[in-house]
């Protein structure tokens, strides 16, 4: 259970979204422009609370981290993956379906690839059993 890649795994979408989501939270603005993306000015308020969502994903993911270098706990990693896969399906489903009626510009394509890609990771692996099962 203490396996480098799962806990690499962790760690990578578990930072990249709690920082993602702070900075959201912070300056919306200027994550998006390191981003390469813009919203109208009076989206700001909404993106912020967003990324309160964001920063939550994020969490969960390092609390998984967390579980991962602790050992065991299988059952509890695995209810995260399945929570936050449908959390990160659903976005990725709403960004491509955004993005393809023009309500979105192209750049925010990005967002639903990352998502999917966790997505179809923690699918494979539940599928799979990649977590082995062990106690709590």
């Amino acid at each position: 259970m203490k396996h480098p890649v799962l806990l690499g795994y962790h760690v990578v979408a578990g930072m990249s979204d709690t920082v993602t989501g702070a900075l959201l939270m912070a300056a919306p603005v200027f994550t998006l422009s390191l981003m390469h993306l813009a919203v109208p000015a009076d989206a700001l308020p909404f993106l912020s609370f967003i990324g309160a969502f964001v920063l939550a994903v994020g969490l969960s993911y390092l609390y998984g981290a967390m579980l991962v270098r602790r050992g065991g706990c299988t059952s509890k990693i695995e209810a995260l993956w399945l929570v936050t896969a449908i959390l990160r399906g659903s976005v990725a489903v709403y960004v491509c379906a955004a993005v393809l009626s023009g309500a979105l510009a192209p750049g925010w394509i990005a967002i639903a690839l990352f998502d999917g890609a966790c997505v179809t990771i923690q699918a494979a692996g539940l599928r799979r059993g990649w977590l082995l099962h062990g106690d709590c």
